[in-house]
């Protein structure tokens, strides 16, 4: 994955998913060759030469301007997060490509202070590759119950939270709208990638990813981006069944992800994550209790 590549793969990505009836451009009714709008149509709405976008798609052409990131992010009707992609993309293709390994991502003492702090709500910490960093009894309960909890404590052992919900089959069944989750995680790891294009880590992972699953190299190629956020997913849980459970997402300074995982009080769904995390914390403790699964 270079800069430039990626640049112009989502100027490309975005302008065939705009159609010449929602931007205004005339078609008198002709056969069109090309899904969604020409290289000249756009060119023509944000105001640039034809030439000069077409180098921009080809990854021939570098320093655009902010006026005119400016304006191809109003022409092809890009939102916030969108937006900050392509100015991270623009940037990047004027620097130098980095030629050392990324140093391993680790966890700052006051982000493990945080998820001490949060007790019984599920945490979990992702790196930018999505690498699981750490987590608390509770999240590791809820989103990864099936695997060793000392796991991420383990040199170039961390689980990835990608691979896991492409190519874990627990993973997977854990998500009632399993598309949804999915289509989430590639849209940052998208967002990730325009930020760290010439991480090698990064470029095998999405390697992996696109052999290993269709579905995921289907997303890729859609090339949506996000950032951060929250979202209610259906989870349904082997141990206690059905929960609507909000996902939220705070960044640090050092770019992870912390996840936080509240469920509404007072609520089915509350009651069945206190009965999670209430047998993962004493399990853990050493005093095994029974679970009993929600239907």
């Amino acid at each position: 994955m270079n800069a430039r590549g990626q640049l112009g793969d989502f100027l490309q990505a975005r302008r065939s998913q705009l159609r010449p009836e929602d931007t205004g451009v005339a078609t008198y009714g002709e056969r069109r060759r090309v899904r969604g709008l020409r290289r000249e149509e756009l060119a023509l709405l944000a105001g640039v030469s034809v030439s000069y976008y077409s180098r921009l798609e080809q990854g021939q052409a570098v320093n655009a301007s902010p006026e005119v990131l400016d304006a191809l992010a109003r022409a092809l009707r890009l939102d916030d997060a969108e937006r900050r992609h392509l100015s991270e993309l623009a940037a990047a293709t004027r620097r130098r490509p980095a030629v050392r390994r990324p140093a391993p991502e680790r966890v700052s003492p006051a982000v493990r202070q945080l998820v001490a702090a949060l007790g019984d709500v599920p945490v979990v910490v992702l790196g930018r590759r999505a690498d699981v960093l750490a987590w608390n009894t509770a999240g590791h309960a809820l989103f990864a119950g099936h695997l060793d909890p000392e796991i991420p404590q383990r040199p170039n052992r961390h689980p990835n939270m990608a691979r896991l919900v492409f190519l874990d089959a627990h993973t997977r069944d854990l998500y009632a709208d399993w598309p949804t989750k999915a289509r989430a995680v590639v849209a940052t790891l998208r967002m990730a990638s325009g930020q760290h294009p010439d991480d090698p880590l990064m470029a095998a992972l999405v390697g992996e990813l696109t052999v290993r699953s269709p579905e995921f190299a289907a997303m890729w190629a859609d090339h949506r981006v996000k950032a951060g956020g929250d979202t209610i997913y259906q989870m349904r849980h082997p141990l206690v069944g059905a929960m609507d459970v909000t996902q939220q997402t705070l960044r640090t300074e050092d770019g992870q992800s912390v996840v936080v995982a509240t469920t509404e009080l007072g609520s089915a769904s509350h009651a069945a994550m206190t009965l999670l995390v209430h047998g993962a914390v004493t399990t853990r403790a050493g005093v095994p209790q029974p679970l009993v699964r929600r239907e």
